[in-house]
């Protein structure tokens, strides 16, 4: 099996690990189903923190419960509103910012992220990131709306200028059934 090339999720959790420091200041735009929301946990160690959104409050609760197997809640904070409202709710310079964008795995299918919200939201996370601070955004194409949305994701980030950030698009080109796709962004 592959060993280095594995899949995006995949390959976003190497650069959380490698990236994230005790002390820093993260923030999940997703929570989803709380595997990354867990990780950074693990990474911030005592003195860092999570910010953790999600418009669901099953999957806000199933992350609470994991966290507190792990004894690592002390450290997540958790937001129950749209992504799309960060700002409201973080105005600390942050380290990274992650996504996985598309719907709660084994939930509703109905309710899934889209690119107005999205856009809305990844203009404010660039604005929180410091100098050096990275953006993960991994995009799932295949569900309804999910092509339109990872183009309007890669449209936005393409435009941002080079002298701002650097954007990598990390993408499968030979693989069949819409795999995801994962877009770096380093602001300077």
């Amino acid at each position: 099996m592959y060993k280095y090339f594995t899949n995006p999720v995949d390959i976003a959790k190497r650069i959380m690990t490698n990236y994230v420091k005790e002390g820093d200041i993260v923030l999940d735009c997703t929570v989803g189903n709380g595997n990354d929301t867990i990780h950074l946990a693990k990474l911030v160690g005592d003195s860092g923190k999570v910010y953790g959104f999600d418009i669901q409050s099953i999957a806000l609760k199933l992350t609470r419960e994991k966290l507190e197997k792990e004894n690592l809640l002390n450290r997540v904070f958790f937001i129950h509103d749209s992504h799309e409202n960060i700002d409201n709710y973080i105005s600390e310079k942050l380290s990274l910012i992650v996504y996985n964008l598309g719907y709660l795995p084994g939930g509703d299918k109905s309710i899934k992220t889209n690119p107005i919200t999205t856009i809305k939201s990844l203009k404010k996370a660039i604005k929180l990131l410091k100098s050096n601070g990275l953006l993960l955004i991994t995009c799932y194409t295949g569900h309804s709306g999910g092509k339109e949305e990872k183009e309007k994701v890669k449209a936005y980030l393409g435009a941002l200028d080079q002298k701002y950030a650097n954007v990598l698009e990390f993408n499968f080109i030979n693989q069949k059934n819409n795999p995801p796709v994962l877009y770096g962004v380093e602001k300077f």
